[in-house]
């Protein structure tokens, strides 16, 4: 597939009227099978500098993992290892390797932001404005999203792309999966607004009524019709914000780098609301540069994509990462849910290359409001990531494209893994206390045996322990220091010390809580219920006190289980397990807290808090103005005949049906529209499936509004 250089016309929003989109230019994408091994892969070079760096990263991981095993095997030996010794040294071997994986990454990324070496696809963050030769599509996939608040960031966006003087070079695009029909009419009266005030810009939006395979197949659909126009597309979510300046380099170093497929940037979370969402911020602000830098050094060509906030070259997407559908029943079975992590491996496969840029500024995201949302949004990704186990064993992949698909599977498995760790320990104390030992086991000995555990060495694998979760998060907070400018805008070097230590005792009390909430999540998958697609919540204040108790009843329970089980025991362990005993019997006041509006915007201050970059402020100003009122979606096409208009012109034209094949919905909204003598008793009786039929019925909606008031 040949890019198509020539530009297409200037059109208005509706120029095809069916998809309020410019002229296709299609393009050839088929799935790509697991079995087989693309031909004519290109090569890349990772360099024996790569392979030094993942060799000393695993090295490492490696004799953490082992030191640490040996230690705990020391602490259960004593005596003999029981099977539920066994079974928690096992468990303590891969739960410390994650830990270490993660320390050891820490450290090179701390080491990278000290030393700043060149990153392994160059891009100049500070240098004058380079001036691009290529176009490039922006694509906003949206589901059921607040239509003006997507239209306040797009805005905002076009317009700072404006700024750089290079517009003529993009075409944005909103790509609609709604399925709310009051949504779907607000997206295109937002985006007729949208088109008016933006002027020239190449704005155009498509509604998509069969949503299949969601938003991977919502890209690829626009790939297969529109893609050959384009040399590269940058990957937007709905809460997505990007600056004109790093829109135009990461094109221009697509332009660079023709053996690049993908160039991940590192979205920085703003706009938190709520004591959560804030906790988000500054934590991903101050920790993440540390853990992306260290990824960075050691992916080279080989890196990951995050699904948004990346720049792709179309045709390498197009022929190589068409997602298979997987065999077997959902939720392991059907269309692939955390599609980036494959998109990336295919293309690697490929030959292509994988970038990370963490230099590169100007990206950004939103976060869930709260603990309940975000897990929600877990539990989506937790069956996509699971649905991974079935990419693994495809031939050709790189292996370091298995590894983060494995990183990904460990995310969510570690946490029921955790908490059969706790569970085991607990077991374990209780068989010590209520069960009678057996001193002399069958067979002939000489002296007793004594079931016993060393608690100092035990202390002392604990603090190490705590030791690798911790030395990464004072590892951020110096790199921060070191820096002036990073150090003022987290607001001083005291605030930020005291912003660490207060996210850290609340990051370790929410915890626990996630822990339940993953082991849920892993447990029903594996049980096979599948968790469809929900709407994110975004905005704050949208959750009840009463969802939050019901919500966090499970985990508290869980919490007051295990209270009760070590006091049965002793005062220590009750002591020693607080941690996690007092996150999960807390969860509902933190649940209330964290949820809670205003909370910690002062003592959580982000750079982007301080000195907001000019993309933030224009959207901040757009979202403040004043919203207009929207109404029900029929209501909205009967009063406004300029909408009406264009939205029966956006309308496919309709596909013949075989004799017997009925649309129900349509049928039953017709009968009841001939039967109502006026538009409000019509439109009173319709239901949300009947509401949609009818509006994707032209000759359906002209004779409902044609009903009198």
């Amino acid at each position: 597939m040949d890019a198509v250089s020539a530009r297409l016309p200037r059109q208005s929003p509706v120029a095809r009227g069916a998809d309020f989109l410019p002229a296709e230019s299609p393009c050839a994408m088929a799935p790509s099978p697991l079995s087989e091994v693309p031909s004519g892969r290109r090569t890349i070079s990772s360099g024996m500098s790569i392979a030094l760096r993942r060799g000393l990263v695993l090295a490492g991981t490696a004799a953490l993992t082992g030191a640490g095993c040996l230690k705990m095997y020391e602490v259960v030996e004593v005596g003999g290892v029981t099977v539920l010794e066994g079974i928690v040294l096992v468990l303590f071997t891969i739960l410390l390797a994650w830990i270490a994986f993660a320390f050891v990454t820490a450290l090179a990324g701390f080491g990278v932001m000290l030393l700043r070496p060149r990153e392994t696809i160059p891009i100049d963050a500070g240098g004058p404005l380079p001036v691009l030769s290529s176009r490039t599509a922006m694509l906003l996939p949206t589901y059921n999203e607040d239509p003006d608040a997507v239209m306040v960031r797009l805005r905002a966006m076009i317009e700072s792309v404006a700024g750089t003087g290079q517009a003529e070079q993009f075409d944005w695009f909103l790509l609609s999966d709604t399925t709310d029909p009051d949504i779907w009419i607000g997206e295109e009266a937002a985006f007729l607004a949208l088109r008016e005030a933006c002027g020239d810009a190449r704005v155009y939006y498509r509604h998509r009524a069969d949503n299949v395979a969601r938003k991977s197949g919502n890209i690829a659909e626009w790939v297969r019709r529109f893609g050959a126009a384009y040399a590269h597309m940058i990957i937007l979510d709905a809460d997505s914000l990007m600056s004109g300046d790093t829109v135009v380099r990461l094109a221009h170093a697509m332009e660079q780098a023709p053996q690049a497929a993908l160039i991940q940037t590192l979205p920085v979370i703003v706009n938190g609301g709520s004591l959560f969402a804030r906790l988000q911020q500054f934590a991903g602000r101050l920790y993440g540069p540390i853990i992306a830098s260290g990824n960075a050094w050691w992916y080279g060509g080989e890196g990951n994509y995050w699904g948004h906030n990346a720049i792709i070259r179309v045709a390498a997407f197009a022929q190589d990462a068409a997602l298979p559908e997987l065999s077997g029943r959902k939720p392991f079975g059907g269309h692939i849910l955390s599609h980036d992590f494959i998109e990336a491996a295919l293309m690697r496969r490929a030959g292509w290359g994988i970038y990370m840029t963490v230099k590169l500024g100007g990206s950004y995201e939103e976060v869930p409001p709260s603990l309940i949302d975000y897990a929600a949004r877990d539990r989506r990704w937790c069956q996509g990531n699971l649905q991974h186990l079935a990419v693994l064993p495809a031939r050709g992949l790189h292996w370091v494209s298995r590894l983060h698909l494995l990183i990904g599977i460990g995310a969510y498995v570690t946490a029921p893994l955790w908490l059969a760790f706790l569970v085991l320990g607990i077991l374990i104390s209780l068989q010590a206390n209520f069960v009678r030992p057996e001193y002399f086991p069958k067979g002939f000995a000489l002296f007793p045996s004594w079931p016993a555990q060393d608690p100092v060495l035990a202390a002392q694998v604990f603090g190490a322990t705590l030791g690798l979760l911790m030395i990464p998060k004072l590892l951020a907070c110096l790199a921060t220091l070191f820096t002036p400018t990073m150090r003022r805008g987290f607001g001083g070097g005291l605030r930020l010390c005291a912003a660490v230590l207060v996210e850290t005792v609340l990051a370790a009390l929410i915890a626990p809580s996630m822990m339940i909430f993953q082991s849920v999540a892993v447990i029903e998958i594996l049980l096979g219920r599948d968790a469809g697609w929900q709407v994110q919540r975004r905005s704050d204040g949208g959750i009840s006190r009463r969802e939050i108790i019901r919500k966090f009843t499970l985990p508290t329970l869980c919490g007051l289980v295990m209270a009760a089980s070590a006091y049965a025991v002793s005062l220590p362990l009750l002591a020693w397990m607080s941690p996690v005993i007092a996150g999960l019997v807390l969860a509902i006041p933190l649940g209330l807290l964290t949820a809670g509006r205003g909370l910690g915007a002062r003592l959580f201050t982000t750079p982007e808090d301080r000195a907001p970059p000019p993309v933030l402020l224009r959207a901040k100003v757009l979202t403040e103005a004043q919203r207009p009122e929207r109404l029900n979606a029929l209501v909205e096409l009967r009063d406004n005949a300029v909408l009406r208009r264009q939205h029966l012109a956006s309308l496919p034209p309709r596909r013949s049906r075989e004799p017997g094949d009925i649309d129900v919905d349509l049928a039953t909204a017709r009968a009841r529209i001939a039967e109502a003598g006026t538009f409000t008793q019509a439109t009173r009786f319709l239901s949300r499936r009947e509401t949609l039929a009818v509006l994707n019925d032209g000759a359906a909606l002209e004779q409902l509004v044609a009903l009198p008031a």
